[in-house]
C-alpha cells in the first residue's frame, strides 16, 4: 500500500539472512520460558488459577486458592493449562504453563510482521519483529505467564484485519473478528472497546468509507459474536451472582468507578513509560510522523496506525489498572510506524543509534559479567557487596552449562555488533540482539539469584519443616492471592478463612514490624520467615494455646 522514497538502498532478505532473523526471534522468545519458578507477583496468581483448572477439571470459574478469582475471562488460562498438562512428563507444571506466553508472541510477532508487510510493503514483515522484540516493554512481560500476551495477541490479529480490509474485505473481518474474540476472553471488555473506537474513528477519513471496510466490520461482528457470547453465557447459566461479579464489579463498574472518582493522578502514566517501553521504537515512530507530517493524514497506512494508537493510548490510560504490561498493545502501532522510517531515517542518526546501543549493552554486559564473578569469588567489591543486600543469604555455585551458553553467546554478539558495514536495518538487528544478550546472561549465570529473590518455594519448604505433625486446619489472615497460590503449590496448604472454626494453627501475612495479631492472648507464635531479601513481607504461624 505505502511507497516510502528511499534514501538509504535497502538490501533484500534473502532467505538465509530471514533464517537468521527467525534465529533471532526464536533464541529471544524461548529463552527464560523455562527453568524458573514462578515469579512474584503476577506470576504468582496466574499460575495459582491455571493450577486449579488442572488439579480439579473446571474449567470454567478462574479460582484461586479456593476461591472464584473472575477479573478476567479464562482463555489465557486455559492456554497454559494445555500446555502444562500436555508437557507434564518432561517440564514441571509452571515452566509447562510459561510456555503459553511463548506461543502468544509467536503469534503475535507473525501477525505484526504480516501487517508491516500489508502496510509498508516487500521487506518490511522482519523489521517489525526485530523492533518489537528490541523493545524494553515486551522483553520481561513477554516471559511471564500473563494475560496480557494473549490480549497482545488478539490486537495484532485485529490490527492485521484492519490492514487487510480496504483490500480483502471478507478475509480482514475474520481476521478482526477472531482478534476482537481471542483478547477479549484473554482481558475482558478492553478489546471490544477498543475495536469500537477504532472503527469509528476511521470514519473519518475518506479513505475508509467504502463499501469494503464496512463490509469487513459486518462480518468482523460476525465473526466476533459467538467469543463473545459463549462463555459470559455459560458463566451466567452457572452462577448469575458470578456472572454480574465479573462484568459489572470488576470490570465495567470499575471503569465507571474511576470516572466518576475524579482520582486521574495517573491518566499520563503513558506518555511517561512509552519513550522507554517502546524505546527505540518511539523516537523512530516519531520521526515517521514528522518526515511524513505534511500528507501524514492523507494515507491510509498513517490513518490506520495512528488512529490505533491514540484510540489505545485513550482507553488505555482510563482503564483503573495503570501498569506497564496494559502498555503493550500501544507498542504495535508504534513497531509499525516506526518500521516506516527505515528508508527516511539519515545515516548519521542510523549509525548514532547503532554505537548507543553498542556502548549501552557492552557496558551492561560487562557489569553483568563481573558482578557474577564477583558473587562466585565474594570479592568484597562494592557491587558484590550491594548484590548481597538485595539478596542476604544467596550462595552461588558455578553452573558449567549455563556457563558456557552465556559464553558462547557472549562472543557470538561481540562477533555481530563488530561486523563491517552499518545502516538503520543492521542497527535495529544489533539492538535487538544486544537486548537477547542481555536476557540471556539473566536467564543463565543470574537465574539462580533472580530465581532466589522472585520464589516462594525457599519461604513455604521452611514453612512446612516447621508445620507440628499433628494439626487440624490451618486459617490464614491477610494472605495475599499471589500468597495464597504459593502455599498451594508448593506446600499443598490452603489457608481458610480466619473465622473458620476449630483451627488451631493460624498463618498470617505482615510487613516486618507490625504484629498481625492485635491481641496475641490465646496463641504462640512457632515459626516466621519471608522470601529471601524481601523486607515488605513477613509470615508468621502462630498455635493455639490450649
Amino acid at each position: 500500500m505505502y511507497a516510502y522514497y528511499t534514501q538509504l538502498k535497502e538490501p533484500e532478505i534473502t532467505p538465509l539472512k530471514a533464517g537468521l532473523l527467525f534465529m533471532l526471534c526464536a533464541v529471544w522468545v524461548f529463552t527464560g520460558l523455562i527453568g524458573h519458578d514462578p515469579w512474584k507477583p503476577d506470576e504468582a496468581y496466574s499460575f495459582g488459577l491455571v493450577y486449579h483448572i488442572i488439579q480439579s477439571g473446571d474449567w470454567l470459574v478462574p479460582t484461586l486458592a479456593g476461591e472464584p478469582y473472575v477479573d478476567k475471562p479464562p482463555l489465557y488460562y486455559w492456554t497454559a493449562a494445555i500446555f502444562a498438562k500436555a508437557l507434564a512428563p518432561l517440564l514441571p507444571l509452571h515452566d509447562g504453563a510459561r510456555l503459553a506466553s511463548g506461543f502468544y508472541t509467536v503469534l503475535t510477532l507473525l501477525f505484526a510482521g504480516m501487517t508491516g508487510r500489508e502496510l509498508l510493503g516487500n521487506n518490511r514483515g522482519w523489521p517489525v519483529a526485530i523492533l518489537l522484540i528490541g523493545c524494553l516493554g515486551m522483553l520481561v512481560r513477554a516471559h511471564e505467564i500473563l494475560t496480557d500476551n494473549a490480549l497482545l495477541t488478539g490486537c495484532a490479529i485485529m490490527l492485521y484485519g484492519f490492514a487487510l480490509s480496504l483490500r480483502r474485505e471478507r478475509l480482514a473481518g475474520i481476521f478482526i473478528g477472531l482478534g476482537i474474540g481471542i483478547a477479549f476472553l484473554s482481558k475482558g471488555f478492553i478489546a471490544p472497546f477498543l475495536f469500537l473506537f477504532i472503527s469509528i474513528a476511521l470514519l473519518l477519513f475518506r479513505n475508509w468509507r467504502t463499501r469494503e471496510y464496512f463490509t469487513a466490520l459486518g462480518i468482523a461482528i460476525l465473526c466476533a459474536l459467538p467469543l463473545l457470547v459463549v462463555w459470559p453465557l455459560l458463566l451466567y447459566l452457572h452462577s448469575p451472582q458470578m456472572f454480574f461479579d465479573w462484568a459489572w464489579t470488576r470490570n465495567i463498574g470499575r471503569w465507571v468507578g474511576f470516572a466518576q472518582s475524579g482520582n486521574f493522578h495517573e491518566v499520563f502514566y503513558y506518555l511517561k513509560a512509552l519513550p522507554w517501553l517502546a524505546w527505540p521504537a518511539a523516537p523512530l515512530a516519531a520521526w515517521t510522523v514528522w518526515e511524513a507530517r505534511k500528507r501524514i493524514w492523507r494515507e491510509a497506512e498513517f490513518q490506520l496506525l495512528l488512529t490505533s494508537f491514540l484510540v489505545m493510548l485513550v482507553v488505555l490510560s482510563l482503564v483503573p489498572d495503570i501498569n506497564d504490561q496494559n502498555a503493550m498493545p500501544m507498542l504495535l502501532p508504534l513497531a509499525l510506524l516506526a518500521t516506516a522510517s527505515l528508508s527516511t531515517l539519515r545515516r548519521g542518526a542510523a549509525n548514532a543509534l547503532d554505537w548507543f546501543g553498542i556502548m549501552t549493552f557492552a557496558l551492561l554486559a560487562i557489569a553483568f559479567w563481573w558482578g557474577w564473578a564477583g558473587l562466585l569469588q565474594d570479592n568484597h567489591a562494592w557491587i558484590t557487596s550491594q548484590l548481597k543486600n538485595i539478596q542476604p543469604g544467596f550462595e552461588p555455585v558455578f553452573q558449567d552449562i549455563p556457563f558456557w551458553i552465556a559464553v558462547a553467546c557472549t562472543v557470538l554478539w561481540v562477533v555481530l555488533v563488530w561486523r563491517v558495514g552499518r545502516s538503520v536495518r543492521r542497527s535495529l538487528i544489533n539492538w535487538a540482539a544486544s537486548v537477547t544478550l542481555l536476557w540471556i546472561l539473566a536467564m543463565t549465570i543470574w537465574l539462580p539469584f533472580l530465581d532466589t529473590g522472585k520464589s516462594y518455594r525457599h519461604m513455604v519448604d521452611d514453612l512446612k519443616a516447621n508445620l507440628p505433625k499433628h494439626y487440624k486446619c490451618i486459617a490464614g489472615m491477610n494472605i495475599g492471592d499471589n500468597q495464597a497460590a504459593m502455599l498451594q503449590y508448593f506446600g499443598d496448604i490452603k489457608p481458610r478463612t480466619q473465622s473458620s472454626p476449630g483451627c488451631d494453627l493460624l498463618l498470617a501475612q505482615g510487613d516486618h514490624i507490625s504484629k498481625p495479631l492485635e491481641n496475641e492472648i490465646g496463641w504462640e507464635k512457632i515459626w516466621a520467615g519471608e522470601r529471601k531479601g524481601d523486607t515488605r513481607e513477613r509470615f508468621r504461624l502462630y498455635k493455639r494455646v490450649k
